[in-house]
């Protein structure tokens, strides 16, 4: 993976510029919820803050990614990275009250679906097909390295510089970022001629709909997500309610996902040349919800921790694994539109399950929450398998 770094310069751009990106990102997401805190103290505007942040923009899902197929991707990177920055230096100056600072956090979290599918669409410009899984395992660890540092940033910094400050500094990094991306090499894709917005915007989850192989994917993934993306939540109630952990004991458990999850990455990167993507998707879809599963039937701290972290490994596979398929699989001049509709699935799909998985978890209890949205997961992992031979799927790199 590092020989891939080193010799490949605008992947080391683009992997540099979603890390500061990234850590940006973070960073503001826990200085706003501070704030949003310490001003209102309303857990309701919390809830509001990371509902426009990330369910909103899942909406705009086939439109956000159609973006980067019109436009040369390059551009439309740098374009994202500079209005986040106008939209945060806004927010920093102004600590605006909560109505048009949600209205802001909103922009702001749209421009970053543009930003996201544009990124994930580009790597096939700038590796050799060979070189898809490394490049996307790089990515990977460093995007989520950066989600991990972020907040410890934000705990460092706000200290010294307050709400203004830090808030001040993350609008630097997408300026930074945007600095770096200037150094990639335009990343143009013909399009349809004269195609409208909707005509576009419908192609793309045509695109997803008319390929099978990408439709088993997009479908396995979501499906997992809402089974299991209730874990953050149920951990704590275990932790606590169960385990009668303390509040330290939860964020150990809570940690345990990401520790997995860049153990994974690091383990990829020695050999995701070898492994085939399709196994490592289903492999991934399996880990992550048979970690749920037992996490269920974990008899203390120190065993929950250690099935979150082998959750962790097989999030680390599933993210790996998607991209990599994605990319072979989809038409160059759709992929951005695939990607955007991909992660605004993933989005509505994570709703489904903090509702849901909400509602189960007050009638049954975190143990048995854990073990039935596993056990679901596991299931859309064995349906994952059943429908490729079952529907004659080919997994064969697009032309």
């Amino acid at each position: 993976m590092l020989t891939l770094l080193k010799e490949n310069g605008p992947l080391r751009v683009l992997s540099t510029a979603r890390v500061v990106s990234v850590v940006g990102d973070a960073l503001s997401l826990v200085t706003l919820m501070l704030h949003v805190q310490s001003v209102l103290g309303q857990a309701l505007a919390i809830a509001a803050l990371l509902l426009v942040g990330d369910f909103a923009p899942a909406l705009l899902s086939p439109f956000t990614g159609l973006v980067s197929d019109r436009f040369d991707r390059r551009t439309v990177m740098i374009v994202c990275e500079v209005a986040q920055c106008a939209l945060l230096a806004v927010i920093a100056f102004a600590l605006p009250p909560l109505p048009v600072l949600l209205v802001l956090v909103g922009l702001r979290a749209v421009l970053g679906q543009v930003f996201i599918p544009a990124s994930r669409a580009a790597v096939p410009s700038l590796v050799a097909e060979e070189d898809l899984g490394r490049a996307n395992t790089l990515l990977g660890f460093g995007t989520n390295s950066a989600d991990v540092l972020g907040p410890l940033l934000a705990a460092a910094l706000l200290p010294f510089l307050g709400t203004r400050g830090v808030l001040f500094v993350d609008a630097a990094s997408f300026a930074v970022a945007a600095l770096l991306l200037l150094r990639l090499p335009r990343l143009v894709v013909p399009g349809e001629p004269g195609e409208s917005v909707f005509a576009g915007a419908r192609a793309g989850l045509g695109e997803i709909w008319r390929n099978r192989a990408v439709r088993i994917i997009f479908l396995g993934f979501c499906g997992v997500v809402a089974c299991t993306a209730i874990d953050d939540v149920a951990v704590i109630q275990l932790t606590k309610e169960v385990f009668g952990g303390s509040d330290s004991a939860a964020g150990v458990v809570l940690a345990a996902v990401g520790i997995g999850l860049l153990a994974g990455y690091a383990l990829l990167a020695k050999g995701s040349a070898r492994l085939g993507m399709v196994a490592l998707l289903v492999t991934g879809f399996v880990l992550s919800s048979a970690g749920n599963l037992f996490t269920g039937l974990a008899w203390g701290v120190a065993s929950a921790f250690a099935l979150q972290a082998v959750r962790g490994l097989g999030i680390a596979g599933m993210d790996v694994a998607h991209s990599t398929l994605l990319q072979g699989l989809v038409p160059a001049d759709r992929l951005g539109r695939v990607f955007g509709n991909f992660y605004g699935g993933i989005g509505v799909a994570a709703a489904v399950s903090y509702i849901g998985g909400g509602l189960l978890l007050d009638a049954v209890g975190p143990r048995l929450t854990f073990v039935l949205a596993g056990a679901a997961g596991v299931l859309v992992a064995v349906w994952t398998v059943a429908a490729s031979p079952a529907r004659g799927v080919e997994w064969e790199t697009a032309s």
